[in-house]
């Protein structure tokens, strides 16, 4: 297995890359593994302050001398949105007070004293830091994040959900396309049509992409084993990203509950939900989600949503209940394999070869 495109652009050994976590999900030990072991790593920094993307950055290039890539989520129009009134603070946390007292947590949850991190100060920052590689979900940046990063020599890496999606980021200047099939786990990224437009299959999208780009492109979304990148690069993609079979590993920053669930039966069942931020995002089903299902289009959008829930979803975690986890899941978690990143990663490679070699 060739290091491909993607590879002679970043210096990669192999390619394969970690995909890149929200809500704190990401770790720098996990992006160090995998950059450490040939591939790229990442970490996902959308909910960090500039000073702490700063840090992170630190951190990473202390940890590896490799390339390796943070993430951010483009803000979508209308994020975020005016500041919520004391009546429509308390409507939307009402409908959570069962769970809030469950958890024995106080009531009645504070209002935000301010919205998400500003994506300006955001990416001025991990400009400044200088990391290897910049990738984005959810839209494409202003023209001058494109100016500053070829200043810099800094590699960007745009997320497309369709085949106009991928159109729409080479022709802003994108050095990468990542083509995210509707297998993925975790938050949507669709910025040209509404998510429910969107929803195309990782198997259907790759090869459509690879027509119609001229850059790397890399698969995603439902690929956790060797069977399934031997399949995207022959469908025609430069590398795979894997993203919830190295979340499942010791080394992310999932809580032990997320991770051990990850690797059952219960698994093997995903939906599209808005519960947990107030943006559409797979995971695993369990009770909060099955209760909830009714109001799935009467959750406020995010960031007040995802403020609403996140002591939830922290205290869930911490007493190790799952009916209120967020379990973030692609639609192959079932097949993640060993616990540890670095193992994984050679276990990926290896199958990977017998995969290729197999083919007729």
């Amino acid at each position: 297995m060739k290091p491909g495109r993607l590879g002679a652009l970043l210096g990669l050994a192999h390619p394969i890359v970690q995909g890149p976590f929200g809500g704190g999900l990401s770790s720098v030990a996990l992006a160090v593994a995998v950059s450490e072991g040939g591939g790229l790593g990442s970490y996902g920094a959308h909910i960090l302050e500039p000073d702490r993307i700063t840090e992170t950055v630190g951190e990473l290039k202390a940890g590896t001398g490799r390339a390796f890539a943070v993430n951010l989520w483009v803000p979508q129009p209308g994020e975020p949105g005016p500041h919520p009134d004391r009546a429509e603070w308390a409507r939307h946390a009402d409908r959570l007070r069962p769970y809030y007292e469950e958890l024995g947590l106080p009531w009645p949850p504070e209002a935000p004293a301010a919205g998400t991190p500003d994506f300006d100060d955001q990416v001025d920052a991990l400009l400044a830091a200088q990391p290897p590689a910049i990738s984005f979900v959810m839209g494409i940046p202003p023209r001058r994040v494109f100016d500053e990063a070829r200043r810099r020599g800094i590699v960007l890496i745009g997320t497309a959900t369709t085949v106009d999606e991928a159109v729409a980021l080479e022709e802003a200047d994108f050095d990468v396309v990542v083509a995210s099939g509707s297998d993925a786990g975790g938050h949507r990224g669709a910025f040209l049509r509404p998510v429910h437009e969107s929803l195309v299959g990782t198997f259907s999208l790759v090869p459509q992409v690879a027509d119609a780009v001229s850059v790397p492109v890399v698969a995603a979304g439902g690929i956790a084993d060797g069977r399934g990148i031997a399949a995207a690069l022959t469908l025609g993609a430069d590398a795979v990203q894997i993203g919830t079979g190295f979340l499942a590993t010791h080394e992310s920053g999932a809580s032990e509950i997320h991770r051990q669930t990850l690797r059952t039966p219960q698994a093997r069942t995903t939906v599209l939900t808005r519960l947990f931020s107030g943006r559409t995002a797979r995971g695993i089903p369990n009770r909060f989600v099955r209760d909830m299902s009714a109001h799935e289009n009467d959750v406020p959008p995010y960031p007040l949503q995802n403020t609403l829930m996140r002591p939830i979803r922290q205290a869930a975690a911490e007493q190790g209940k799952a009916d209120y986890v967020n379990l973030w899941a692609g639609q192959a978690a079932a097949l993640a394999g060993a616990p540890h990143a670095d193992q994984y990663l050679t276990d990926l490679l290896k199958a990977t070869e017998q995969a290729l070699a197999a083919r007729p």
